[in-house]
C-alpha cells in the first residue's frame, strides 16, 4: 500500500484552482538549503531540537516533506456532504477549502480547515510511534490541539510564497481493500508540476484522509520520526512534546 506508484489519470478540475490561488506543494524544494534541520521547523513554537544523524532525512527530502505535512497530513471530513460521497468530489471540496485558507493567509482559517477536516487522532497517535502507550489520556486533547496550532501557524506563514497556476484532481481512483488512493497534480506558475497521492479511508458515508505521498515519500512516517526523535531526546516522555506543541 505504501509506496504505490502514481499513474496517469484523467484530470477533474477544481473550481477556483487558477487565477493565482495558493497551494503549498513540493515547491519548497527551491528553498531546501534554508531548511537544514528540524530546529527550523519547531523554532516557531519554542522547540530547539536536532534529529539524531541516523534518523535525519536528506535536506531536500526533509524540506519537501516538512512543507507538505503542513497541509496534507490532516485533511479529512467529519461531516457528510452530498458532493463528498464520491472520492473525487471529496478531494475537490477539500482542495477548495485549502485554497480559500491559503488565499486568506490566516492562521485561524487554516485551523478551521484542519479542525473540520482533520483525522488528528489517528495521525497523531501514529506519529508517537513507540511512545504511543505512554501518552497520558489526560494529555491527548492538548496534544491534538497543539498539532493543529503548529500546522496552521506554519501553513499560514508559508502559503503566500508558492503561487499556483492550477491544480487537478485526477481520476479514476485506485482501491486496495479499504484504502482509496486519489491522485492530484499541482502546477506552479514557474512551470513546475508535482503529483500528490492522497490515501483515503471510508468513514461513514464519506472519507478521511489518512496520509499523502509526494515524489514517493509518505508524510506520516516523517512526522513519526520527527516526534519520536524529540521525545527520545527529552527523557522518553511524550509530555515533553505535548508541552512544546502547546506553546
Amino acid at each position: 500500500m505504501v509506496g504505490a506508484r502514481l499513474t496517469r489519470r484523467q484530470p477533474a478540475a477544481v473550481d477556483g484552482e487558477s487565477h493565482g490561488c495558493q497551494w503549498m506543494p513540493s515547491a519548497w524544494l527551491l528553498e531546501a538549503r534554508n531548511m537544514l534541520s528540524v530546529r527550523f521547523l519547531f523554532g516557531r513554537i519554542g522547540m530547539a531540537i536536532q534529529v539524531a544523524p541516523r534518523l535525519a532525512i536528506s535536506r531536500s527530502r526533509h524540506s519537501l516533506i516538512a512543507l507538505l505535512s503542513a497541509l496534507t497530513l490532516f485533511l479529512a471530513a467529519p461531516s457528510v456532504r452530498a458532493s463528498e460521497t464520491d472520492p473525487i468530489e471529496f478531494m475537490k471540496q477539500t482542495a477548495r477549502e485549502l485554497i480559500a485558507a491559503a488565499r486568506s493567509g490566516s492562521q485561524r482559517d487554516f485551523m478551521e480547515v484542519i479542525q473540520n477536516r482533520g483525522h488528528i487522532s489517528a495521525i497523531g497517535l501514529y506519529a508517537l510511534g513507540n511512545y504511543k502507550s505512554q501518552l497520558r489520556p489526560a494529555d491527548r486533547e492538548t496534544y491534538y490541539g497543539g498539532i493543529v496550532r503548529f500546522i496552521a501557524r506554519y501553513a499560514a506563514s508559508e502559503a503566500p510564497k508558492y503561487p499556483v497556476s492550477h491544480a487537478e484532481i485526477l481520476s479514476p481512483v485506485v482501491r486496495e481493500g479499504d484504502a482509496i488512493y486519489v491522485d492530484s497534480r499541482v502546477h506552479l506558475r514557474d512551470g513546475s508540476v508535482y503529483d500528490v497521492r492522497w490515501l483515503l479511508v471510508p468513514h461513514g458515508k464519506t472519507f478521511r484522509v489518512r496520509d499523502a505521498q509526494v515524489m514517493g515519500f509518505w508524510m506520516s512516517p516523517f512526522l513519526k520520526n520527527l516526534f519520536e526523535s524529540y521525545i527520545g531526546e527529552n527523557g522518553g516522555n511524550p509530555q515533553a512534546l505535548v508541552i512544546a506543541l502547546s506553546r
